[in-house]
């Protein structure tokens, strides 16, 4: 992708920034941003970074109208919030999404979706395919459903091309630091403290893990392959790990002498999450990060980042 305007939405965050930093070496981006969570930090020198809200469709109509390309990562990501205020989740999740593809109506560009396997809930049928029938256990889960939904409408009625990647785990630099962020980002900096490593539960439930840069990677094959329009990819690692061997890691990684503290299970967790990426593999994708790898960067970043605090 070269010498187009790229727009990513929630450029100022975690997963959104990484794209940013991708693109902007090649293509004019403009990232939209509220600051709610993102940092202006986070935003790379040569984007464009305009402090707007998506649930405001005046602020954001004519960027949206002019791009190439939308990367759609705004969001409330938070399940626990979600299930505090979903009619907040609701204007943003989804309200927000309608938006934005409104928007589109009026220009040219292709959306990417950044959707969730929280769409799935706990299906035990693994490793889960897109052609399962979604059964979100949250409010969150619900709001990416349905955006989904409306993306697949606006693609058949109107021919909007449009695609829509589940994330399932992913980790790396600049995920929040905060209780609703990833375990994985939770790990590291409670280890890089000699804290415990707190696992709610048995430690054997497991998850797919995908580092952030294979994200990225998969977004723009999304983007740049006709054969994505209309369609919804999941996006992972493929592979299961466990939550007890990923703590095991996290601490030889770090070199931490944190203790391993078992706590009880908490209401309305996965018990087991597995990606199949046959379909996405389909179109080119294949992950080039393994989980230590990826440990390692995001340790490294977070060690940096925790030093530089401390100045």
């Amino acid at each position: 992708m070269r010498n187009k305007l790229v727009v990513v939405t929630g450029g100022a965050g975690f997963i959104g920034s990484h794209i940013a930093w991708e693109l902007v070496k090649d293509n004019d981006v403009v990232i939209i941003d509220n600051l709610y969570t993102g940092k202006e930090e986070n935003v790379p020198p040569g984007a464009k970074l305009v402090k707007a809200d998506i649930r405001n469709y005046g602020s954001i109509t004519e960027l949206i109208g002019n791009a190439d390309y939308v990367f759609h990562e705004a969001a409330q990501v938070s399940v626990v919030e979600s299930i505090r205020d979903p009619v907040f989740t609701e204007g943003v999740n989804v309200l927000g999404t309608l938006n934005i593809l409104k928007a589109l109506l009026e220009g040219h560009g292709k959306l990417i979706f950044a959707s969730s396997a929280a769409v799935y809930g706990d299906n035990p049928n693994l490793p889960l395919r897109e052609t399962e029938r979604p059964r979100p256990l949250s409010p969150y889960g619900v709001t990416k459903a349905t955006a989904e939904e409306y993306l697949r409408v606006y693609h058949e009625l109107y021919g909007l091309p449009i695609v829509a990647l589940r994330y399932f785990n992913v980790f790396g630099p600049r995920q929040g630091l905060n209780q609703y962020a990833g375990v994985i980002s939770i790990f590291i900096n409670r280890a890089l403290k000699n804290e415990p490593l707190v696992i709610f539960g048995d430690g054997k439930q497991t998850r797919d893990f995908i580092y952030v840069k294979d994200v990225v990677r998969a977004n723009i094959l999304a983007a740049e392959s006709r054969r994505a329009n209309g369609r919804v990819f999941n996006v992972a690692s493929g592979r299961q790990t466990t939550v007890l061997e990923l703590a095991r890691k996290v601490i030889e990684i770090v070199g931490a002498n944190s203790p391993i503290v078992f706590d009880k299970p908490r209401p309305g967790d996965i018990r087991h999450s597995l990606a199949d990426i046959g379909e996405i593999k389909r179109l080119g994708f294949e992950p080039e990060w393994s989980l230590e790898e990826g440990l390692k960067k995001t340790v490294e970043w977070y060690s940096k980042t925790e030093g530089e605090e401390r100045k």
